[in-house]
């Protein structure tokens, strides 16, 4: 209760109060339309009585901003932190056939020694014609590993500090409708990979011999198959994902070592109301499997949490559980509260095994949860969404722009 109370304290500057549904409501919102939609940004007009202003445009289309300080607990697992999100999203084409692009930018510091600066992109061309895809992040990221598979206990972990900095960006041309392939480079590098625990060696507690320690560098191209019929990733409506990804990496583009990877990716969305396709009340479900092959630096390796967009393992600390392979399997109940659609909730349930100690298929990792949903800009369908996941040994709340998966 501390957690949440903190988050919601920070959440004053996007008006969010600690009251009733009734209450956070002005009269002049409750009279309008119950179907039409309503958003914060809707209520912080009519509570301060702020003249609505020209909407920013690029040309003759509108952009939608977002913008959140919040505090939440950090994803590695070893407190709390700051954390701001900002987001823009646009139709650079016609709506009926162009997907929604977006950008978003989600600085966050623990207080201590632990910061990040993220930037990710997905920008959709007029008609779909292309989409390009980005990940570029500078972080230093003190983290807690427990080692490969699932043999060691919650306690039974080592504190991991390494500066990161990645650079991922592919290019993808439509050959079908929603089927998309291209080609994409990607890049990690971990710096002053170390340990300051006195009397532990990484290599020996982690039991790997590649990139436990000084520093790894990945460098490879992407090999990339895309299926989305979904026309909002910040909000999907009924529809369905599936992403292929095979990932080489050779010596001769300055990779330690070589190693390949290969990440498949398959969610979809079903309506329970199909006659009102505005509001939620949809089933989603998301698995993915990540496998790796050759001498992997260990950072680099398959991890709970450590998906394209870090949004997996919801009721675990991020770095889990880590192996050569990963497949996890989650589902989600998303329904509104309200008609206008201001106030939704969540159910969610997720699974994961991993390799590396004989574990694969034959040991599984259960979490569940549920979360709050607030409509936070009705323009781009993005939601603010306050979750509580936990599994054996480990809860948090987790808040964050925009869903899931």
């Amino acid at each position: 209760m501390k957690t949440l109370t903190v988050a919601m304290l920070l959440l004053l500057p996007s008006a969010i109060y600690a009251q009733t549904a009734s209450s956070i409501i002005p009269d002049s919102v409750k009279k309008s339309d119950t179907l039409q939609q309503l958003d914060l940004i809707d209520i912080g007009k009519s509570m301060f009585h702020i003249r609505p202003k020209v909407v920013r445009t690029i040309g003759d289309k509108r952009v939608y901003f977002s913008f959140l300080p919040i505090s939440s607990s950090e994803p590695g697992g070893t407190g709390r932190a700051l954390v701001t999100s900002t987001s823009a999203a646009i139709y650079l084409g016609p709506r009926r056939s162009t997907n929604l692009s977006s950008m978003s930018f989600t600085p966050y510091w623990n207080f201590g020694s632990q910061f990040g600066l993220p930037l990710r992109s997905s920008i959709w061309l007029p008609d779909n014609t292309w989409t390009i895809q980005g990940d570029v992040r500078f972080l230093r990221y003190p983290q807690y590993t427990w080692g490969l598979g699932s043999t060691n206990a919650p306690a039974n972990r080592s504190l991991v500090d390494y500066n990161y900095i990645r650079f991922y960006q592919n290019a993808l041309k439509r050959v079908e409708p929603y089927l998309f392939a291209g080609f994409g480079y990607d890049l990690d590098f971990h710096s002053n990979i170390h340990n300051d625990e006195s009397g532990i060696d990484l290599k020996k507690f982690t039991n790997y011999n590649y990139g436990t320690a000084g520093s790894s560098f990945s460098s490879g191209i992407t090999f990339n198959l895309l299926y989305d019929t979904r026309k909002n990733s910040n909000n999907a409506l009924p529809g369905a994902y599936a992403n292929i990804v095979y990932r080489l990496n050779p010596t001769f583009l300055g990779s330690n070592s070589t190693w390949q990877s290969a990440f498949i990716d398959l969610r979809k969305y079903i309506s329970l109301n199909p006659a009102k396709p505005m509001q939620q009340n949809i089933l989603a479900f998301w698995t993915y499997l990540w496998s790796s092959f050759g001498n992997v630096p260990y950072l680099d390796l398959p991890s709970v949490g450590w998906d394209l967009y870090n949004r997996s393992g919801r009721g675990f600390d991020q770095n889990r559980y880590r192996g050569k392979t990963l497949f996890y399997l989650e589902g989600e109940y998303r329904r509104d509260i309200t008609e206008n659609g201001l106030f939704g909730f969540v159910l969610f349930s997720n699974i994961n095994t991993v390799s590396g100690s004989g574990t694969l298929f034959t040991s599984w990792h259960p979490a569940a949860g549920t979360g709050l949903r607030i409509k936070f800009n009705k323009g781009s369908a993005t939601n603010l969404g306050i979750d509580y996941g936990f599994s054996k040994g480990n809860g948090s709340v987790l808040i964050n722009l925009g869903e899931a998966f």
